[in-house]
């Protein structure tokens, strides 16, 4: 087996789980299940990744990796920085409402379930989401400088309080079976901003 296929291998089992585990959960899908999915056998798994625990490390790096490009590509864009930030939480709502696992959110999925499994993975969740924090925080501070954003709240404060208004809401999306929190999750978002 060359280095090329077993890397392609290894993405494969991890892009397959994305779909499993965002619906499922983490620890609801065995190695059986994600095994089969992929179509490979359940003994070549333990060759990619030493046990479920580096996988999941592994799946929340791609994970992230994945979605950081997206929220640099929305963040980083044309118009102002309310405009950008708007727009970010817009594809948050766009994504997060619909019934697909694909796309989901792993944080709000994975997030207080594998913190309370493993150090390893919380470490990984830690590191990914404040990364989005930066890029929140860098966008606000752009707003202040354009203008654009008018609260005096410091932006890391605000970036912190946004993605926390909006991890609850995905939350209660789920609760509610109903896009109701990010309507409401939009109109505060907007009104902390100003």
């Amino acid at each position: 087996m060359s280095k090329k296929s077993s890397a392609d291998m290894r993405q494969h089992l991890i892009d397959i789980a994305k779909a499993l585990m965002a619906e499922k959960g983490y620890t609801a899908v065995g190695l059986a299940e994600l095994v089969a999915a992929a179509g490979v056998p359940k003994g070549s798994f333990y060759y990619y990744f030493k046990s479920k625990e580096e996988f999941g490390q592994a799946l929340l790096d791609d994970y992230f990796t994945t979605y950081l490009q997206t929220v640099d590509a929305l963040l980083g864009g044309a118009g102002t920085a309310r405009a950008r930030l708007l727009a970010y939480f817009d594809y948050w709502r766009a994504t997060q409402a619909g019934s697909a696992p694909e796309g989901k959110c792993l944080v709000v999925k994975l997030g207080a379930e594998v913190c309370d499994l493993s150090v390893d993975m919380g470490a990984v969740l830690q590191q990914g989401t404040g990364a989005i924090l930066d890029r929140l925080t860098q966008c606000i501070e752009a707003g202040h400088l354009d203008g654009s954003v008018a609260s005096a709240t410091p932006a890391r404060v605000l970036a912190e309080s946004l993605y926390q208004l909006w991890l609850g809401a995905s939350l209660m999306v789920k609760v509610a079976r109903n896009g109701g929190p990010f309507d409401a999750a939009m109109s505060t978002t907007q009104r902390l901003l100003s």
